[in-house]
């Protein structure tokens, strides 16, 4: 399988999150590629693609405040990341100055700060992604290692470590009848908000359950429907349980015969990770791959989640063999 991956997303690099009511180290750091790489072996560089494709799903504003909220940060007298810390209960659209209101105006929580490097990582990745969207709508599968995540990004707002949204970007320059199955740990609520109603994709996302888990006001059951299908699980699933799931998401998936997959793939559904909480093994990811490439659909994959670092390339090695 062809894989991509370009340096440049290095540059993303946060100093820390604030959770649980404290600061923490953050757990999306560049050091997570590390493991990927050595364990897939050569990557390719992508081709840029411009911004384009970028601007056909997320809002021109949002995107100009990723690219200079950082040197406004500074500009205001600040160090360190751009965090925000203050968020409308009712979004709606005002004239807004002060750099710490347009952040809270485009951001859901305080997980995902803005750095020096952060639009050029994001850019990069997206470019990431497009590249390998290119050999897939040739036939073939393909790899994209995305870092930072990108499926809890809105078409307007970040969240969840995310900040822009590349299965929503390559499935809107698909330019055919895509699916995209959302496999990572938390449900991908940015990118079911892009896709919903939007004809000639549909989303199935397995995660866990929003009742006890992030990003909590999105992926509930009863937000199914149209061309969205939500199949929340609880914490300790195992193989089975999940296998079952994956198989009722692939029938529905099935049913509209798609041209082209893009699986949003997270690693954090495994045992050993930090901040989650299912129980799937390594092992298990090369069965589960197995049942999605029966499909027979050429098959995007995109890298989003993971963060049991000692094992993350073991798990995406796994995923990848399945293919």
């Amino acid at each position: 399988m062809r894989c991509f991956w370009d340096e440049r997303q290095r540059a993303h690099a946060p100093a820390a999150e604030f959770f649980n009511g404290a600061l923490h180290p953050a757990a999306e750091h560049p050091g997570r590629v590390d493991s990927i790489l050595a364990a897939i072996g050569s990557t390719e560089a992508p081709a840029d693609h411009g911004i384009e494709s970028i601007l056909a799903v997320h809002d021109a504003d949002y995107v100009e405040l990723l690219r200079t909220a950082h040197d406004e940060w500074l500009a205001a007298g600040r160090t360190g990341d751009a965090i925000p810390y203050a968020f409308p209960v009712q979004r709606r659209p005002l004239p807004l100055d002060r750099i710490d209101a347009r952040l809270g105006a485009h951001s859901y929580d305080t997980c995902t700060p803005i750095g020096p490097g952060t639009w050029e990582a994001v850019y990069w990745a997206a470019q990431t992604a497009l590249s390998a969207l290119d050999v897939v709508k040739a036939g073939e599968h393909a790899f994209a290692l995305t870092r930072p995540p990108g499926h809890h990004a809105g078409a307007d707002y970040m969240g969840g470590y995310s900040y822009l949204n590349f299965a929503g970007v390559c499935a809107a320059a698909a330019g055919c009848r895509t699916a995209i199955l959302d496999v990572d740990y938390h449900h991908g609520n940015g990118t079911q908000d892009i896709v919903r109603g939007r004809e000639g994709v549909r989303f199935a996302s397995l995660h866990a359950d929003p009742r006890t888990d992030y990003p909590f006001f999105w992926g509930h059951a009863e937000e199914s429907g149209g061309n969205i299908l939500n199949l929340p699980l609880p914490r300790g699933t195992e193989f089975a349980a999940y296998d079952q799931a994956l198989a009722r998401a692939l029938d529905w998936i099935g049913e509209d015969a798609p041209e082209l997959l893009v699986v949003s793939y997270g690693a954090d559904t495994y045992a050993g990770d930090p901040i989650s909480h299912f129980d799937l093994q390594t092992g298990d990811y090369t069965r589960l791959a197995r049942r999605i490439a029966a499909l027979g659909v050429p098959t995007l994959i995109i890298m989003e989640g993971g963060y049991a670092v000692d094992a993350l390339g073991a798990n995406v090695a796994a995923f990848l063999e399945g293919f």
